[in-house]
Formats: structure tokens, sequence, C-alpha cells
């Protein structure tokens, strides 16, 4: 599957994800407005229809529409006639329960001698119990001489109680869902991880074979019974032996740096190292290639020197390979407040934005199509940003696609004496 095949089905997938859960809180909102107007529909009736006994009761004649809503949770109920509360009490409950009202309610009657609710109840269709309850706070109207009101004060845990199998269905897709997200990721994850894997033993057996081939050629050589008797000829082909593997040593030691440093045990034995000098030592074999400017008050710096010197030829030999066949490098020191910056420059390819935050991805390579042109395993800046952030260092990049790149590391130094 391709890489943009796969950025559609992410794209898709996760429009799909948002499409169900937005479907899902319409759905319950939807359900919630309905059982909301069903809900006020019942009380409008039954209380109605208390209305309708007690102006039996008290002879009276029974307002058009005696039911007025003041609010989500409360009604007020015209009865014309003072109202005997256990009288009232009774109807309500009867009536609640004809019309399947089962929740908790208050009831309150208002005294017209008093301009106040004298009577304040709270009942339940679910029991018999009954306890007092403030009215103070009850709106009143002056419309009608003779009325009681009633609260639903639990009015949202009745509604959402009533679908609950509504809510339960959603969270099980969304967990659905989620689970689905999850399981597209890993997915995504392991290819990712499968496709650097992949790449690595690519680029390791690529960049082994080139020594591997020449110490075998140099130890074919050496097996000539001949050889002994040219001593130069037999010297240079033991240094080519020797320099190849110091090569491929420099190579697996990188390798498993780069390992402890992921799992955070790299130990590092800092010692006191004058950086201008391995500098120097490092650059030595390239001195026609690439300049040395060393503007730095003091040089003296605390590193671990294996892996100082390593970080030194990586970021060289970045600088190398991405610099064409005439390089223009330079390697620079200087000072900034209490620190050592060294900088290396090139004027070579340079790097594009969306790439200068993941080129210190391990095994990242930046993508020229199907073509890799330079030779590496794709850890050398990943390894670089790794002993960095071991010794406690910072590290900057600044780079121009087309006009080259600086890779700039900034060393704090302890005050001289």
């Amino acid at each position: 599957m391709s890489r943009r095949t796969i950025q559609l089905l992410t794209v898709f997938s996760a429009a799909l994800i948002v499409g169900v859960v937005i479907t899902q809180i319409f759905w319950v909102k939807q359900a919630l407005q309905i059982r909301q107007r069903q809900f006020n529909q019942n009380a409008h009736v039954a209380l109605q229809d208390v209305a309708s006994k007690l102006a039996h009761v008290n002879g009276v004649m029974q307002t058009t529409n005696p039911v007025e809503q003041l609010s989500p949770a409360y009604f007020l109920v015209n009865t014309n006639s003072t109202t005997q509360p256990e009288l009232l009490e009774h109807f309500i409950k009867d009536s609640f329960q004809k019309y399947n009202l089962i929740a908790d309610f208050q009831v309150g009657i208002y005294d017209c001698t008093t301009n106040r609710i004298r009577y304040g109840m709270s009942l339940s269709t679910k029991n018999s119990g009954k306890t007092p309850t403030v009215t103070t706070n009850w709106i009143m109207t002056d419309k009608y001489p003779y009325y009681f009101g009633v609260r639903f004060p639990e009015q949202d845990t009745y509604l959402s109680g009533s679908i609950n199998g509504a809510i339960w269905t959603s969270v099980l897709v969304l967990v659905a869902v989620s689970v689905f997200a999850y399981a597209l990721f890993i997915i995504l994850r392991q290819k990712q991880l499968s496709e650097v894997q992949r790449d690595f033993v690519n680029n390791m057996t690529h960049e082994l074979q080139t020594p591997i081939s020449t110490i075998r050629i140099a130890a074919d050589v050496l097996n000539n019974d001949n050889i002994v008797t040219q001593p130069v000829r037999y010297k240079r082909y033991v240094g080519i032996v020797q320099d190849e593997i110091m090569r491929l040593q420099g190579q697996v030691e990188m390798v498993l740096s780069m390992a402890k440093a992921e799992r955070g045990a790299l130990a590092l034995q800092k010692e006191q190292l004058d950086a201008s000098a391995v500098i120097r030592s490092v650059l030595l074999p390239f001195e026609s290639k690439i300049r040395f400017q060393d503007n730095a008050a003091s040089h003296i710096i605390e590193a671990d020197p294996f892996h100082f010197r390593c970080m030194l030829n990586n970021l060289v030999d970045n600088a190398l390979k991405y610099s064409g066949d005439t390089p223009d490098i330079l390697v620079e020191t200087y000072s900034k407040g209490k620190c050592l910056v060294i900088a290396v420059c090139d004027k070579g390819v340079g790097i594009a934005p969306e790439y200068q935050k993941k080129i210190f991805n391990q095994f990242f390579r930046i993508p020229y199509g199907d073509v890799h042109n330079v030779k590496g395993f794709g850890i050398g800046l990943s390894y670089v940003k790794q002993i960095v952030r071991a010794h406690r260092w910072h590290l900057d990049l600044e780079s121009e696609l087309g006009k080259g790149s600086t890779f700039k590391i900034t060393i704090p130094q302890k005050p001289t004496e």
C-alpha cells in the first residue's frame, strides 16, 4: 500500500470518526428534546386533570387553560377556589401515575390573604414519602387569586434516565470508534516501523559492503605467498585492513550508542578537552576540502572524548555528502557569553523547511523519489542530537534550500580560575 493511499485512508477514517461522533451527539440531543416535549405535554395533561377534579369537588367553573408553564420545570395551575393540601396530593399522585410521570416533585399552594405560598411539600410518585420544602423563592403571579405550583427539581435526571438506552448505545459506539481509531494508529505505526527497519537494513547492508569487500580483497592479497617478499606492499595492505576494521568498529559503536541513548542508558565519560585541538585532528584528513576558523576566547570544555569526536565526524561527513563535487565547508568556533559555539557550515543542497525537524529523527532520510545518491545509515544526525542532549548542550540548524546548511552546537563552559 502506497504512502498516498495510507494518507487518504487516514483522512477518510478521521472524517468518519468525526461524523459518527457528531451524529451520536445530534441523536442524543434530539432524543432529549423529544423527551422534554413529551414530559411537558404529559405534565400539562396531568395537571389539567387535577384542576378538573378540584373544580368538580369544589363546585366551581374550570377555566379553559388552567395550566401555565413558567419554566421548563415549574408549572402554575389556576383552581378558582381554595385547595385542601391532602386532597391536592391525592389528585396529583393519581394523575401523574395515570400519565406515567414517575418522578419527584414539589407542591406549593398560594394563599391570597398573605400573598405568599403557604404550603410546600416534596412528594414522589415512586413512593409514599413526603417532606416539607421551602417555597420562598418560588415564582408567583397576580393573574389568579387561587392557584398552586408544581416544581420538578430533578427533571434533568428524569429525562436523561428515560433515554439511558440511547446514551449507553452512543457510549458503546464511541468506544468502538475509539478502538478502531487506535487500531488504525497501531497499524500505521507498525507500517512506519517496518519501513524504517527495511530502510535501515538496506542502508546498513549497502554501507557495510564497501569495507567488507575491501577487507576481502586485501585478505586475498595477503594470502599470496609472494607478498612477504614485498614488505612495502605488505604493510600497505595490512594498513588497509586495519583502517577498514576501525571504520566498521566506528559504525557499530555509533549504532550501539544510538540504542543506548534511546534507552537513556548512554554513560558518558566526561573529561576536560581542548575542543580546538580535537576539531583540528578530525579535520586533518580533509585539509584541502574544509576550512577552519578559530575565533573562540577559550576552548576548554567537559565532554566524552569518543562521542565528541564521533559527533564532529558525523557533522563533517554530513556536510561533505551534501556539498556536491566541489565542497565549500567552514568549521568555525567562537565564544557567545559563557558558551563555546561550534558551527559547521556548508554551501550544499540545503534542507527544505518541512524536513528541518525530521532530519534529526532516527533513520530519516530526505526523500528524493526512489533514488538515494547519498550513502549512509540515516542515523548520523540523530546520533548528533542524542549526544548533544546527553551532554545537555544545545543544537541549532539554519538552512535554506539550494544555499546550504549551518549546524551550531552551543556548549556551556566553566569559568576559568
